[in-house]
Protein backbone atom coordinates (compact mmCIF):
# COMPACT_ATOMS: atom_id res chain seq x y z
CA UNK A 1 0.00 0.00 0.00
CA UNK A 2 1.32 3.40 -1.02
CA UNK A 3 0.33 6.75 0.37
CA UNK A 4 -1.83 7.54 -1.98
CA UNK A 5 -3.99 3.73 -1.48
CA UNK A 6 -3.64 4.76 2.51
CA UNK A 7 -5.38 8.15 1.92
CA UNK A 8 -8.21 6.63 -0.21
CA UNK A 9 -8.63 3.64 2.88
CA UNK A 10 -8.84 6.49 5.85
CA UNK A 11 -11.53 8.58 3.67
CA UNK A 12 -13.63 5.61 3.14
CA UNK A 13 -12.95 4.34 6.79
CA UNK A 14 -13.22 7.31 7.99
CA UNK A 15 -16.27 9.13 5.99
CA UNK A 16 -13.42 12.16 5.50
CA UNK A 17 -13.12 13.61 1.98
CA UNK A 18 -9.19 12.37 0.28
CA UNK A 19 -8.37 15.97 1.14
CA UNK A 20 -8.69 16.12 4.86
CA UNK A 21 -7.75 12.53 4.90
CA UNK A 22 -4.10 13.70 2.87
CA UNK A 23 -4.20 16.57 5.87
CA UNK A 24 -5.00 13.82 8.33
CA UNK A 25 -2.28 11.79 7.32
CA UNK A 26 0.53 14.21 6.62
CA UNK A 27 -0.07 15.91 10.37
CA UNK A 28 0.38 12.43 11.75
CA UNK A 29 3.59 12.18 9.80
CA UNK A 30 5.12 15.49 11.17
CA UNK A 31 3.88 15.07 14.22
CA UNK A 32 5.33 11.30 14.96
CA UNK A 33 8.32 12.85 13.13
CA UNK A 34 9.07 15.83 15.27
CA UNK A 35 8.38 13.36 18.09
CA UNK A 36 11.20 10.86 16.98
CA UNK A 37 13.59 14.17 16.40
CA UNK A 38 13.43 15.17 19.88
CA UNK A 39 13.97 11.47 21.03
CA UNK A 40 11.20 10.82 22.19
CA UNK A 41 9.02 7.46 21.57
CA UNK A 42 5.56 7.08 19.74
CA UNK A 43 3.01 4.70 21.26
CA UNK A 44 -0.19 3.43 19.47
CA UNK A 45 -2.18 1.01 21.75
CA UNK A 46 -2.74 -1.82 19.60
CA UNK A 47 -0.79 -0.80 16.43
CA UNK A 48 2.62 -0.53 17.89
CA UNK A 49 5.56 2.11 18.89
CA UNK A 50 8.29 3.94 17.20
CA UNK A 51 11.84 4.77 19.05
CA UNK A 52 14.70 6.13 17.80
CA UNK A 53 17.74 3.86 18.29
CA UNK A 54 21.54 4.70 18.51
CA UNK A 55 23.54 2.41 16.49
CA UNK A 56 27.37 2.21 17.35
CA UNK A 57 29.75 2.35 14.58
CA UNK A 58 30.79 -0.70 13.59
CA UNK A 59 33.15 -2.74 10.71
CA UNK A 60 31.90 -3.43 7.69
CA UNK A 61 33.22 -4.35 4.04
CA UNK A 62 33.37 -3.02 1.11
CA UNK A 63 31.84 -5.13 -1.48
CA UNK A 64 33.41 -4.28 -4.43
CA UNK A 65 37.03 -3.93 -3.08
CA UNK A 66 36.70 -6.05 -0.31
CA UNK A 67 38.05 -3.53 1.92
CA UNK A 68 37.56 -2.72 5.30
CA UNK A 69 35.52 0.25 5.97
CA UNK A 70 34.40 2.10 9.28
CA UNK A 71 30.38 2.39 9.21
CA UNK A 72 29.68 5.80 11.30
CA UNK A 73 27.15 5.57 14.31
CA UNK A 74 23.58 6.60 13.89
CA UNK A 75 20.18 7.01 14.96
CA UNK A 76 18.04 4.90 13.16
CA UNK A 77 14.13 4.83 13.97
CA UNK A 78 12.69 1.02 15.33
CA UNK A 79 8.82 0.04 14.96
CA UNK A 80 7.85 -2.65 17.42
CA UNK A 81 4.33 -3.94 16.48
CA UNK A 82 1.43 -4.24 19.29
CA UNK A 83 0.23 -7.20 20.75
CA UNK A 84 -3.10 -6.69 18.44
CA UNK A 85 -1.59 -5.91 15.57
CA UNK A 86 0.82 -9.29 15.70
CA UNK A 87 -2.00 -11.55 16.26
CA UNK A 88 -3.30 -10.25 13.52
CA UNK A 89 -1.01 -10.57 11.03
CA UNK A 90 0.06 -13.90 12.49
Amino acid sequence: MNKAELIDAIASGSGLTKADSKRALDAFIEATTKSLKKGNRVALVGFGSFSVAKREARKGRNPQTGKEITIPAKKVVKFKPGAELAKTVK
